[in-house]
């Protein structure tokens, strides 16, 4: 599944949010599969930055590994940051493929147009503060984590 990001808002959607630390700020995205929750906590990521349409006209591969899911979100989520600042773009679309610990990705975006993505702030790494990829009660995935801005 590819996950595209829309400028709805959280209540609507409930498939992301962000959440207050200090002066960092948490983030937390939902789905059927970790996949799903990655790729919904990726949206989450470009909306600290902002709340403009991103146009999906550039593809950029990713890959990641870690020993489980936990500290595959935060490298999955670095690598996201990584591919933001050395290529001076936002992404608005992610699809993500998990299998044994490591991790496919695709991000989809455009670069940044200063003008009309009036970024708020750039992301400096994800954190092990506040992380966890879990299924929860309902059946649904989570992963969050603390965010550095």
């Amino acid at each position: 599944m590819v996950e595209s990001c829309s400028n709805a808002s959280v209540e609507e959607r409930r498939e992301w949010e962000h959440f207050p630390h200090d002066a960092d700020v948490g983030l937390r995205g939902w789905g059927a599969t970790p996949a799903d929750a990655f790729q919904r906590a990726a949206c989450a990521l470009t909306a600290v930055v902002t709340y403009a349409e991103v146009i999906p006209c550039t593809s950029v591969q990713v890959k990641c590994e870690a020993p489980d899911l936990e500290l595959l979100f935060v490298e999955w989520l670095n690598a996201v940051i990584y591919e933001m600042a050395v290529r001076h773009m936002l992404f608005g679309r992610f699809a993500v493929q998990i299998e044994d610990g490591h991790l496919k990705g695709t991000l989809w975006g455009e670069m940044i147009d200063v003008a009309r993505h009036a970024p708020a702030c750039e992301p400096k790494g994800a954190t092990y503060t506040a992380l966890r990829v879990a299924q929860e009660p309902d059946g649904r995935w989570s992963a969050a984590c603390i965010v550095d801005v």
